[in-house]
């Protein structure tokens, strides 16, 4: 269960390690929301909005990928691997510090104990987090593969004059839906990594929580106190028919394809239609996906004769 961290007072923001060195920890306790595409994040963060003790903008942060270049700058650099040959723990300290700094200064503007940072990128750097943030929660939104496929297609036949980045408006149906679903593709490559955060040691597998798109839109106030209940934190009211409507984050990035806009009213969407062939590939492909979350969808063998 987890257990909300207090927030730091003035000249306790800092530690030492068995060397004696200074050591930087992080001020706020961070709630970082990753998981599939289209699968209720950017209602989710509306929702963390209306705590009292959690700071959320709702918008994709650059702070995961911020961090992750930085690794990849100083890790090339001479200088810093020179001094690394003669003082490494020394050094080493220094790089956990300005990460850690960095992470501090990235959400100083707020007061709140509690701070929501969103990319889906969380998901690909998950033992990262684990160094940078021991305490780390992670969220992680999932939802029914066939039916996110639906719904990036219902939304390109909105926007078929515009090409998604990856150039696959000119394939069929399918296609497409293999494309999504690909390595690389924008709900395979996260997949994949959901599937690896299952080999993960159990101590890390309890910071994570996955919330499921569907008990969201059919049962929002219980849903989001079940999570409050894990963060350690008190409900927080909110009326799923009178939201706080905010500014949403560039759709022009996936031309607009996987719209972010909240909404003032939690309305369920229309199940979309999805050919047989495409969501039995799905089922095939990612069995795995549906043993953990959606047992009952999985479909039942033939009895032999």
């Amino acid at each position: 269960m987890g257990r909300p961290r207090p927030p730091a007072l003035a000249g306790q923001s800092r530690a030492h390690d068995l060397t004696g060195a200074a050591l930087t920890m992080l001020t706020k306790q961070l709630i970082y929301v990753t998981g599939l595409p289209r699968a209720g994040s950017t209602l989710l963060c509306q929702l963390l909005g209306h705590h009292p003790d959690i700071y959320c903008t709702g918008h994709s942060s650059p702070l995961c990928p911020t961090l992750v270049g930085l690794r990849q700058h100083l890790s090339n650099d001479d200088f810093l691997r020179a001094q690394l040959d003669v003082e490494f723990d020394l050094v080493y300290q220094r790089l956990m510090n300005a990460f850690r700094g960095f992470m501090n200064g990235w959400f100083a503007e707020s007061d709140k104990a509690w701070v929501v940072d969103k990319n889906r990128g969380w998901l690909h750097h998950l033992e990262t987090v684990a160094q940078l943030d021991p305490d780390f929660r992670m969220v992680v939104c999932v939802r029914e593969l066939g039916q996110i496929v639906g719904s990036v297609e219902a939304q390109h036949q909105k926007t078929i004059l515009l090409d998604f980045p990856d150039h696959s408006a000119s394939l069929s149906r399918y296609g497409r839906a293999d494309k999504l679903l690909g390595p690389e593709g924008v709900v395979g490559s996260p997949l994949r990594s959901l599937e690896a955060l299952q080999d993960l040691d159990p101590a890390l597998q309890n910071r994570l929580y996955y919330l499921v798109f569907e008990h969201l839109m059919q049962e929002p106030v219980q849903t989001m106190q079940g999570l409050y209940t894990w963060l350690g934190l008190p409900a927080a009211d909110f009326d799923p028919q009178n939201l706080t409507v905010t500014p949403h984050e560039s759709d022009s990035y996936y031309r607009f394809k996987f719209p972010h806009a909240t909404r003032s009213q939690i309305s369920p969407p229309t199940p979309h239609a999805v050919p047989p062939r495409i969501q039995q590939q799905i089922h095939q492909n990612f069995a795995w996906f549906y043993q953990i979350f959606y047992p009952g969808l999985l479909p039942q063998p033939e009895n032999s004769s």
